[in-house]
């Protein structure tokens, strides 16, 4: 995508309308992979596609934009922001409601079309960290396929696997 790399170039020049363009370029991408997240969350949360959406491009904003070679390393970087979004909001509502706590989440026991519950997402996140300590291709696969809700193939085209 040219467009999307003229506007990183101009964005690095300290363009500051640069910047702001390039949401609407990614914004539609972005809004589906918050949809596919939200809809696998369990019963109750009150987080929306458009407000994890939003949420992730502040977060982006204050991350140094030279970082992002095209859009598909951008929709990583967007999943890594949407996936930290929903961590951070499952410990709080965790902590709220239960004081904390562990439990043990085999990944092959989670359908990923269905709502997981906030200790079980908390689980999950502690074992994608360990497993990017080890692994860290295998960890961003996790990342897009668990946490962005990509399909397999979709994960291999961005990781250009």
């Amino acid at each position: 995508m040219n467009e999307f790399r003229s506007l990183l170039a101009q964005s690095e020049e300290g363009e500051p309308e640069a910047a702001g363009r390039i949401l609407p370029l990614v914004y539609e991408e972005l809004r589906k992979l918050a949809a596919q997240k939200v809809a696998r969350e369990a019963a109750g949360q009150t987080l929306q596609a458009t407000a994890l959406v939003h949420e992730a491009w502040l977060r982006l904003g204050g991350d140094p934009q030279s970082q992002w070679r095209n859009s598909a390393h951008f929709i990583v970087a967007a999943a890594e922001a949407m996936r930290r979004i929903l961590i951070d909001n499952a410990r709080r509502k965790k902590a709220q409601r239960h004081g904390g706590g562990w439990v043990r989440v085999e990944l092959d026991g989670l359908d990923l079309a269905a709502g997981v519950a906030d200790d079980q997402l908390l689980a999950v996140h502690d074992a994608f960290d360990r497993l990017a300590a080890h692994d860290a291709q295998k960890a961003e696969l996790v990342k897009l396929r668990f946490f962005a809700g990509l399909t397999l193939e979709q994960s291999a085209k961005v990781l250009a696997l």
